[in-house]
């Protein structure tokens, strides 16, 4: 899953797919309104993957399927090198830093306290 945040600047992903075409057509689908998005965009090959650089216009907290085609204009199931989903958030996300994405952020805080038991 690539996380991507609501922004109107450029935003970077890199993806591993099938076949490697620089010319590519993304189709992004929306999970809760089912609207499809098509942008036709190029890719740099860095290294062994697709280094995909674009603009998206995406709404927060939402799902979408993504949907990788070689070549530009009409494209077809056949031309499909790659499919993952997307997850737009604000928050600040970072796995090696422990950072995990929460649906409370702030809105739930936890008090400190001591919980031992006292028996009588």
């Amino acid at each position: 899953m690539k996380v991507l945040i609501p922004s109107d600047s450029t935003q970077t992903f890199k993806i591993i797919p099938r076949v490697y075409s620089l010319s590519i057509t993304l189709k992004l689908r929306d999970d809760s309104t089912n609207d499809v998005a098509t942008i036709l965009t190029t890719a740099t090959k860095v290294g062994n993957y697709l280094q995909i650089e674009d603009t998206f216009n995406l709404k927060e907290n939402r799902f979408y399927d993504l949907k990788v085609y070689t070549g530009q204009g009409s494209v077809t199931d056949l031309d499909i090198i790659y499919k993952d989903k997307i997850f737009c958030t604000s928050q600040d996300i970072d796995q090696n830093e422990n950072e995990k994405y929460t649906v409370n952020k702030d809105e739930y805080v936890s008090k400190g306290g001591n919980n031992d038991y006292i028996i009588i």
